[in-house]
């Protein structure tokens, strides 16, 4: 392997000992990577424009902030029960001056509770996503670089698995096994990695026809250094996407789970459990259903705009 190195600080190779590397060569190579700025700085750009994007960055960046800060940024204990935090006759006090967002139905501060909860969302979303992205993209990348009888095998199961409803598919798991923040995880995560297969298999297709794999298949490279070195980094951007997504995705289904009843348990303050917890009070205390609503709402949303704009900035076909 012959090596040189322009004035640029480029350096460039043959893959020949007997050839000596040209000037062309060197200079192809310096384009390749004012291209690669360049186009950095353009997706940089069109994130910073994206203003529905940013606002959803805030949004997500103040979530996470608080779910981490919970401890401190709480009033109170999101289990203490208030002697005071109840009406005469045993109702839920709306918000006032000590309760800034009013009181449960056991006498609770809602707004601790919403704190404490921020973070057992987030945790379920981003463990259940992060599992399901890297099942589904092991999964998806080995069929569609395989392909033959394995490809066919792991593509024929994610169709199965794609038959089931997922919420359906969900609420069967949780039944079965025991329901807790990591049971609750690894259930979201077992429905939800068919999607990201299914993008990682049609995504590895396209690129294994491409003419950079086929010259690299022509030196000589093997099967695993072209999957790892040439396909897997082709394939993080838009798993970025997609996991950024899929994160709102999550946080619903944990939302939901937890109001049926068959996610995480009681006492442990969760939005959607809240919502549980309180549906009988929705016309007398309408605080106790809004309240964790508008944050399930706000943090899924603001995970779409975030989702949205990364896909966009992303996009080599953005102008």
């Amino acid at each position: 392997m012959v090596r040189f190195r322009g004035n640029d600080s480029t350096t460039c190779a043959s893959p020949f000992s007997h050839q000596e590397p040209s000037l062309l060569s060197c200079e192809a190579l310096a384009v390749q990577s004012t291209l690669g700025r360049s186009g950095r700085s353009r997706s940089w750009t069109r994130l910073r424009r994206n203003y529905l994007g940013l606002f959803g960055a805030v949004v997500v960046v103040t979530v996470v902030i608080i779910a981490l800060l919970a401890p401190f940024l709480a009033p109170y204990d999101p289990a203490e029960q208030f002697f005071e935090g109840l009406t005469v006759e045993g109702a839920p006090l709306p918000p006032n001056e000590k309760f800034l967002l009013g009181t449960d139905l056991l006498g609770r501060d809602l707004l601790s509770r919403l704190i404490y909860g921020a973070r057992i969302s987030l945790a379920v979303g981003v463990i259940a996503n992060v599992a399901a992205l890297l099942i589904g993209t092991l999964l998806g990348t080995v069929a569609g670089y395989a392909q033959g009888l394995v490809g066919r095998i792991i593509m024929r199961f994610t169709d199965v698995m794609m038959a089931f409803p997922a919420l359906l598919l969900a609420i069967a798991l949780s039944a079965i096994l025991r329901p807790s923040l990591w049971i609750v995880a690894l259930v979201i995560a077992l429905v939800n990695w068919v999607q990201v297969a299914r993008v990682a298999y049609a995504q590895v297709l396209t690129l294994a026809e491409s003419e950079f794999v086929n010259a690299a298949t022509a030196l000589g490279a093997k099967r695993d250094r072209i999957l790892l070195r040439h396909l897997v980094p082709h394939l993080i951007p838009t798993m970025l996407v997609y996991g950024t997504l899929g994160v709102s995705t999550t946080v619903l289904l944990e939302a939901t789970l937890s109001y049926l009843g068959v996610g995480v348990q009681p006492p442990t303050p969760s939005w959607g459990g809240i919502i549980n917890e309180s549906q009988s009070y929705f016309l007398t205390a309408p605080w106790l259903v809004t309240f964790p609503g508008v944050a399930i709402l706000l943090t899924a949303v603001s995970f779409n705009l975030v989702g949205d704009a990364l896909r966009d900035a992303l996009d080599p076909r953005s102008s």
